[in-house]
Order: structure tokens, then sequence, then C-alpha cells
């Protein structure tokens, strides 16, 4: 059977003309601010393959840091038609059709434990998902009647995420975490896993991580069933774990 080739796709970024490749970006450099340092920052957005860059905006963050906004033009080109992404597929229901669905098939209440990890304080993306009042119009898990929603908040020990698991039964873990610039994410969402598994509960538990740069990818190689990134609901998260419990334990025929 021969492959399908998709037609292809090539775009480049688009600032004032279609095409025209200019983009903008921003950097900190490690220097006190001056015409030095912003020529620094000019040619190192060459260096990046930036055409024709010019400092936009430049300040001083403190001795002997500076921000800088380069404006450029990209001469890269990218054919979409031959990517692959990696995602969870299931199929986002609303809020009465994630309670009916918990109903029909749990015949009880969901129960979903979320928190931020380790050295991790903060408690935005998990109180968007969790509480009742939600985000951006979108209600909480709290919101939901066939759910129970249980928000331990900020720097919960992975031990002690585990324990209130088991202790509440817990269907659903939902960790979130913020991606660091030395990946200690990487290392408390590592050993979350790792202990569940030691625990014997990985397979017992639909285990979901989410952050600002989280992909599916990632959450996949660290261990995790789903991530979520940005523009993630609380309808997107509670039809990733139903679907996923149903296929766990009843079998895809019933999802």
């Amino acid at each position: 059977m021969s492959e399908i080739k998709l037609p292809e796709q090539w775009v480049k970024p688009y600032g004032d003309t279609l095409g025209d490749g200019r983009v903008q970006l921003s950097f900190t450099l490690p220097v006190s601010l001056d015409e030095t340092a912003k020529e620094g920052a000019k040619r190192l957005a060459l260096q990046m393959g930036l055409e024709e860059p010019a400092v936009v905006h430049a300040e001083s963050m403190g001795q002997g840091f500076s921000f800088f906004v380069v404006y450029g033009q990209c001469k890269y080109q990218v054919d979409l038609s031959g990517l692959q992404v990696a995602k969870p597929e299931f199929e986002v229901l609303d809020k009465d059709g994630i309670n009916a669905k918990i109903a029909q098939h749990m015949g009880r209440r969901m129960v979903v434990i979320g928190a931020t990890i380790e050295t991790d304080a903060h408690t935005v993306g998990i109180d968007a998902i969790m509480n009742m009042k939600g985000y951006n119009g979108h209600k909480g898990l709290e919101s939901y009647h066939e759910i129970r929603a249980l928000n331990l908040g900020a720097q919960v020990d992975s031990e002690v995420l585990v324990a209130r698991a088991i202790e509440e039964k817990a269907d659903v873990i939902l960790v979130s975490q913020v991606v660091t610039q030395k990946n200690i994410h990487l290392d408390n969402l590592t050993r979350l896993a790792d202990i569940l598994e030691a625990e014997g509960l990985r397979d017992k538990i639909v285990l979901i991580v989410g952050g600002p740069r989280i992909s599916h990818e990632l959450a996949k190689e660290l261990g995790y069933d789903a991530g979520f990134g940005t523009k993630t609901y609380a309808e997107d998260v509670a039809s990733f774990a139903i679907h996923e419990w149903i296929q766990r334990f009843k079998g895809p025929a019933h999802v």
C-alpha cells in the first residue's frame, strides 16, 4: 500500500507583509547596559540567523544584566505537511457530557487530586483547572458534580501527594509544573512517576501533567499518560481522564 503524501505547506513568519519573515525575540545578557551591549545583542541575533536585526528596546535589569528586544527577518521556512506532533487522542466533551460519562461508566464520583510538587510554588495553573471558578469562563473541576476534586496547592512533596492519593483512593493525579531553566521540573516529575511505580500504583492511577511549556510528547517520555500546555481548560483534562479510565479499566470498546 503506497503512502499518502500530503501537499507541501511551507510557511514563514509574518510581520508586516505575508511571507516577510519578520520576527521579534527577547533575551537577557549578563552585562551592564551600554552601546557595546546593544551591539552585542545585535550581533547575537545575526548569529541566530536573523537578517537586518535591530535592537528596538533595551533596559537595565539591575547591576550587570540587560534586557533586549530585537526585531529582524528570518530567512527560513518550514513545511508543516511533513510534521508529526504527538497529542492525546480523545473527544473533548462539555461539562454535562463529562458528568454523564463518569456516572455511566464509573457509577461513582471520580476522585482527582491536584498539586504543584516539590519546590514549585506556582498555583495559577492548578487553580485554573481545579478550583470552582476555573479560568476564562471555563469552570474548574470542583464544579463538576461527578468529580471529587482535591487541590493540595503548592510545594507538595511527592511522597505526601502519593500518600494522599492512596488515602483518598484517587483515580487521577493532576500535576502542574512550571518549566525551569535548570530542568528541575524534569527531576520532580520523574520522581513522582517513580514513586507511583514503586508503590505499584502507576497502572491504577491516571497521571496527568500540565504547564506553560509542557507537551504531550514530553509527558509520555517522563512516564505520564498525558501532558497539556497553555489554553487547556478543565473540560480538556476531565475528558481525557474519563476517556483514559474507561479504556484502561473497561476496554477500548466502551470508550
